[in-house]
């Protein structure tokens, strides 16, 4: 079937409309989304007219009768308006969409071409699933440019497939969102792929941390001010509200807000009206308001820290991101995102090994996804284009210490034919008594383990030698064409001297 298609449990119950009048086709292309992980609802089934369910794309392809067509259409109400099309490049639509569908004409269209391929079909739903957007030009399907890539939920996991599933059913309304979860697990980035995946994604998407501003500047900053309205006012300045005009304000860290703040916060999410400090005059506002915390409202409104009737007014939507320790199997996919953002800064990406995957399976993240991009980051500024393994992470990260982990010292006495100073109760026990290693109680690579060893070792034994290879070598008791080989498996050569 091609390369990358283990992926076919990535997403699960995810429809697709199917809208096909060749028998044959819809057969193939139902037979496809059903092997990619994806549920296709055939058009004029009770499944598909039910108009229920975790819509991603409407399928179309051979079309007969345009009223039947709209009739398909129909089964998923408004929805239809919004969702992007898979269209068959012979389909006797392609040319008109999706100008033939009444408000749509800035929905994302993709062009798939038989005989049916896998590889441009997954690629194409991945698209769609994505907040990012296409534009249809001429029949031909080109990726919007900006930001919106950026800005995508990376993640297959049950816990942000949910959060995916809850940003797609809301994304085409202006309900208010209330955004929760702890600090670093991405609030912002389910808000811009809100914002992304609205009709609002052509206007300005402008975000303001209400923890971050002092409370008698936070007026100023959401509502603008006058010029003279206070010392130092020399002009008059837009506010948030203003510059976010048909688009979203991502009000970030709500829960900091003052008390006072809050209620004249309140009456614009009431009302759609302010004024700016120092002005009389009355502005209605067109924002849809998306508000996220990391703190416990419900507790804050206990304490008298917050206001309840600005909580009701937040939380029409509430949505929860997962933190990282919940969905540890999307440990890859992020790192793999990180490193295409340090690609496109000029950075060098950096890769773990088996042992480092362990490794950071095991720590708890309490800065969540931010703790672990700082983390690729730094990585990747310590060992570009190298493979991390678990003894060349930061301690904290380490998990149970390995046997590699001796000191210089250590080695040069081993190495020496001297007594060993052994650092660690694991590599004590290895030295005296191999047979006496304890076995994780998950087990363990021990190709990859014994490798990690072998890294250690090398490390330390040119740390010991100035990085001379030739005096490593004879350190480690072997060739130095060997040693040198051995450099170049683990990408250790930079900088040595090899004389």
């Amino acid at each position: 079937m091609g390369r990358g298609f283990s992926v076919q449990n990535e997403v699960q119950d995810i429809d697709v409309l199917v809208i096909e009048a060749d028998a044959v086709r819809a057969d193939t292309i139902g037979s496809a989304l059903q092997f990619l992980g994806y549920r296709p609802r055939f058009a004029g089934n009770d499944t598909a007219e039910s108009g229920k369910g975790d819509w991603c794309a409407i399928y179309i392809g051979d079309v007969v009768d345009l009223d039947d067509f709209q009739r398909q259409l129909d089964t998923l109400g408004d929805l239809a308006l919004h969702l992007p099309l898979l269209v068959a490049n012979d389909s006797p639509l392609a040319a008109q969409l999706p100008g033939a569908l009444p408000g749509s004409r800035s929905r994302s269209v993709e062009l798939l071409s038989f005989p049916l391929r896998y590889e441009p079909l997954l690629d194409a739903l991945r698209r769609c699933s994505a907040p990012s957007r296409l534009s249809f030009k001429g029949g031909q399907s080109a990726c919007a440019t900006g930001q919106s890539g950026m800005h995508r939920i990376v993640g297959g996991s049950n816990a942000l497939g949910r959060v995916n599933a809850l940003v797609r059913q809301v994304a085409p309304f202006d309900s208010t969102v209330l955004v929760l979860g702890e600090s670093g697990t991405g609030k912002e980035m389910v808000a811009r792929a809100i914002h992304e995946s609205s009709q609002r994604r052509d206007k300005p998407f402008i975000a303001i941390n209400c923890g971050a501003i002092p409370a008698e500047l936070l007026e100023s900053e959401l509502f603008g001010h006058e010029k003279g309205a206070f010392t130092g006012a020399i002009s008059a300045r837009k506010g948030r509200f203003e510059l976010a005009e048909g688009g979203t304000l991502f009000l970030d860290e709500i829960g900091d807000m003052s008390l006072p703040m809050q209620v004249k916060l309140l009456r614009v999410l009431q009302e759609r009206v302010f004024e700016r400090v120092g002005g009389n005059r009355t502005q209605r506002c067109d924002v849809r308001i998306i508000a996220a915390t990391h703190r416990n409202l419900e507790q804050a409104i206990a304490d008298g820290r917050f206001r309840e009737d600005l909580y009701y007014r937040l939380s029409v939507f509430p949505l929860e991101m997962p933190p990282l320790r919940e969905h540890l199997e999307d440990l890859p996919e992020l790192i793999t995102e990180f490193n295409q953002r340090l690609l496109r800064r000029g950075l060098g990406g950096v890769r773990f090994s088996a042992s480092a995957m362990n490794a950071l399976r095991s720590h708890t993240w309490p800065g969540n996804v931010r703790e672990l991009c700082n983390l690729v980051e730094r990585m990747a500024i310590l060992y570009p284009s190298c493979e991390v393994r678990a003894g060349d992470l930061p301690e904290k990260y380490r998990g149970v210490p390995v046997g590699e982990e001796v000191t210089g010292a250590a080695l040069l006495a081993v190495m020496e034919g001297r007594a060993p100073v052994i650092a660690t109760p694991i590599a004590a026990s290895v030295a005296h008594e191999p047979s006496a290693a304890i076995l994780p109680e998950g087990g363990l690579d021990l190709k990859d383990h014994l490798s990690d060893i072998e890294v250690g070792l090398i490390r330390q034994a040119l740390d010991a030698t100035g990085g001379v290879v030739a005096h490593a070598a004879k350190l480690l008791r072997m060739q130095r064409t060997t040693l040198v080989e051995k450099l170049r498996k683990y990408g250790l050569q930079a900088g040595l001297q090899v004389p």
